[in-house]
């Protein structure tokens, strides 16, 4: 089968996302990427929704082998935003016609914690008018956690599966940290209601294609609503980069593969949203531009107080830990409109497949809901 034919089909099998994952020919990958901006355009429209990112802790207890605010990396500063700093960088993005935020800390799980952010939840719904949508991502909780912050004003929550193959998470986390449970927080999430996210990393050492496409399958079958996904960027006070060398061919492969997966999941899964996350910029200048341009529809621009910003890095060299949220704003309007996309101001941006999935649900799969915006 021809490659025109192939990335025209409604129905994309595990060996044509293998196939593509190996394409190697720039003008190939082109093509590819042509092809799935235009299933984006058709599905999700030529937009991109912000994120404002509030990076409130880095406060964590777990232990995962790549993560710079892993509990046992004694050379980061801790912090807890106060109320009032959050509240203030909420009220910006608010002013700044930012339709959605996202609330993201080192993963907590004591009742002081729980209810600072069921607080923080009302408050940010209180201050905006209810204008502000609120996305999650604060790790594995249980089920009643997960519903009293649905009920205060969530209503988005996104928790990285890092790999879909179980073998592969457990080489990155502790004995104690538990793949079945990690899955179990994801029905949970679906369940309650909430728009459900995920995402892996990509040029994980052992991971390979066949990997890889096995992630983008997982994303299907469990009717992922959005997805947060980027390359494997060392951390060198982790474990896992320790482990492994350190070289610039394996940054570029990463990158390659990172936008492949996220032109193969558009095409795959046509109107969810994708994230151009803020890692690929990491290793390219242009990096999320590029993703962009292979199908990605959101991004999310972080508002976190400068002074917070070198202590909340999971990963080295990430960008814009140096800028103000003014100068983050700035920066992505020139990069979007470079690309010739269009900054959805204002908007929550929810994802169209969220609306069909709930539907299909209540109806018992007999008929097909139209996409239906929060806003």
């Amino acid at each position: 089968m021809n490659l025109e034919k192939m990335l025209s089909q409604k129905e994309i099998t595990r060996s044509d996302l293998t196939y593509l994952m190996k394409l190697k020919s720039q003008s190939k990958l082109d093509k590819l990427y042509r092809a799935a901006y235009k299933v984006k355009a058709e599905h999700v429209g030529p937009k991109v929704y912000y994120r404002g990112l509030i990076e409130f802790s880095n406060q964590c207890q777990k232990n995962c082998f790549y993560c710079g605010i892993r509990k046992d990396n004694q050379q980061v500063q801790r912090f807890t935003i106060s109320e009032k700093e959050i509240l203030a960088a909420a009220r910006w993005a608010h002013e700044n016609n930012y339709g959605s935020l996202v609330l993201q800390s080192g993963e907590l799980q004591n009742e002081e914690f729980i209810d600072f952010v069921e607080k923080i939840i009302k408050k940010i719904k209180k201050l905006s008018q209810n204008e502000l949508g609120i996305t999650l991502s604060l790790g594995e909780q249980k089920k009643e956690t997960y519903q009293r912050w649905f009920a205060a004003g969530a209503h988005r929550y996104l928790l990285r599966i890092e790999s879909s193959k179980q073998e592969l998470y457990q080489q990155l986390h502790p004995e104690e940290h538990s793949f079945k449970r990690r899955l179990q927080c994801l029905k949970n999430l679906k369940e309650l209601g909430y728009q459900v996210g995920s995402g892996v990393m990509i040029g994980l050492p052992g991971q390979s294609i066949e990997d890889l496409v096995e992630d983008l399958l997982f994303f299907k079958q469990f009717s992922i609503d959005m997805v947060g996904m980027g390359p494997y960027v060392l951390h060198p006070h982790t474990p896992l980069a320790r482990s492994i060398d350190k070289e610039d061919s394996l940054k570029q492969r990463n990158l390659k593969w990172s936008l492949k997966m996220i032109a193969l999941l558009r095409l795959l899964m046509p109107d969810i949203n994708i994230a151009a996350t803020t890692a690929l910029q990491a290793l390219d200048p242009v990096g999320r531009e590029k993703a962009l341009q292979a199908g990605a529809n959101v991004i999310m621009p972080i508002i976190t107080p400068q002074k917070y910003r070198l202590d909340y890095q999971l990963y080295e060299d990430k960008p814009c830990v140096d800028e103000k949220a003014s100068d983050c704003k700035d920066c992505l309007e020139a990069r979007i409109n470079s690309v010739g996309d269009e900054i959805a101001y204002g908007e929550w941006g929810d994802s169209p497949h969220y609306f069909k999935r709930i539907q299909h649900k209540r109806t018992g799969g007999t008929t097909n809901a139209k996409d239906t915006p929060s806003q």
